[in-house]
């Protein structure tokens, strides 16, 4: 029945659980309906254990010791849309080339790898990932992802919307009964 209840599961997060050896453990392809993986800050090193998730969209890795390897994210996360690999080691473009084979993957972010250090930082990656419409929450022409496409940042702003408009509202109310 474990392996049942695995099925349904389409979010999982797993921040700030240390990892063994820097790998990861436990997740099989019997969670098939995942969409959404999150491993931030678990001192992974490698991403070679990661199953066949094909309905994978959105998988944050930040805050690992992630240097190489992507090759297996290509081949057995075929649908990923959102990856995040911010505040990993990748230090050169060449190693992100693998992503060139994720035909679906819309939003990249590599916030505090060195690689964003490099010159032409930006134009180098949306060159070598055409499929990309964000980068670090921004696309191509420096316009910011909104939040449906970026993911993120965006739920704050929206929050504080509410609340301007429920003081509106309040505001409203209080100049009727002074009539």
């Amino acid at each position: 029945s474990d392996l049942k209840s695995c099925l349904h599961v389409q979010e999982l997060v797993l921040d700030n659980c240390r990892s063994s050896e820097g790998k990861i453990e436990g997740i099989t392809e019997e969670f098939s309906n995942l969409e959404l993986l999150s491993l931030i800050n678990v001192g992974l090193t490698s991403v070679a254990d990661i199953p066949k998730l094909d309905k994978l969209k959105k998988l944050e890795l930040s805050d690992n010791r992630i240097s190489g390897g992507l090759e297996v994210l290509a081949e057995r996360l075929v649908n990923l849309t959102h990856l995040n690999l911010s505040g990993n080691k990748f230090k050169d473009i060449s190693t992100l080339e693998p992503l060139k084979k994720l035909p679906q993957l819309k939003s990249l972010d590599l916030f505090n790898c060195e690689v964003t250090n490099l010159a032409d930082y930006r134009e180098s990656i949306f060159k070598l990932l055409p499929q990309l419409t964000y980068l670090d929450g921004y696309d191509i022409d420096d316009c910011e992802a909104s939040d449906s496409d970026g993911e993120g940042d965006g739920v704050d702003d929206e929050d504080e919307e509410g609340e301007a408009l429920i003081s509106g509202k309040l505001r409203e109310n209080e100049s009727d009964r002074n009539i």
